[in-house]
């Protein structure tokens, strides 16, 4: 059974996926805001169908103004003929289909990488670490997932973002709010390990 890939390795990985998707897309790495998407794909599809009719009705609004002569192209504009490029509009979220392509890749990479190292392996439980820890009773063990689960949605909720989005897209581009919600994400991790396993 081989073993675990060093910590540079994973680190130099993780950096080459958050440059690429943002390279490819034009858009923010987000593992928690894609699932939201995607779990909401009606809505998201409608929104996407109304984006892109505002776009449409935007450029014909400036098209009509300045064959009319009061548009950026216009006797009063800059310059005469065709018209001007709209301004910047703001960078609206990524496509349905990148997002869902984006859940999908990272749950085919978990299993190739499970398969690959030889430790993978169907288990109806979390482990012996989590049973010597937490609780070995399983009905002990799904409550304390689902409300650990809950807890990690309102706090991605709250924060903005999960650790995917702010610990590596975030972070990378030295965003504030990012430093602040990584640090503290981590934070807590490190002081909950040290209760854990050195204080309980």
């Amino acid at each position: 059974m081989s073993s675990y890939w060093p910590w540079w390795a994973g680190a130099i990985g993780l950096a080459l996926v958050t440059i690429a998707y943002s390279v490819v897309t034009d858009r923010s790495f987000g593992v928690s805001g894609a699932w939201d998407r995607v779990l909401h794909w009606r809505t998201e599809s409608e929104l996407q169908r109304r984006r892109a009719e505002d776009e449409v009705q935007q450029r014909a609004l400036v098209d009509a103004l300045a064959a009319s002569g009061h548009g950026p192209a216009g006797p009063a504009g800059p310059r005469h003929g065709r018209p001007e490029a709209l301004p910047p509009r703001p960078l609206r979220p990524a496509s349905l289909v990148s997002q869902a392509a984006l859940l999908v890749s990272i749950l085919v990479g978990g299993v190739v990488a499970a398969v690959s190292s030889g430790r993978f392996e169907v288990r109806l439980d979390m482990g012996a670490g989590f049973a010597e820890i937490v609780t070995a009773n399983p009905v002990a063990m799904v409550v304390v997932l689902f409300v650990g689960g809950v807890l990690v949605g309102f706090g991605t909720r709250l924060a903005g973002g999960c650790s995917s989005g702010h610990g590596l897209h975030g972070c990378g581009r030295l965003q504030p709010v990012s430093l602040l919600a990584t640090a503290v994400f981590f934070g807590t991790a490190v002081a909950v390990s040290f209760l854990l396993w050195k204080v309980l």
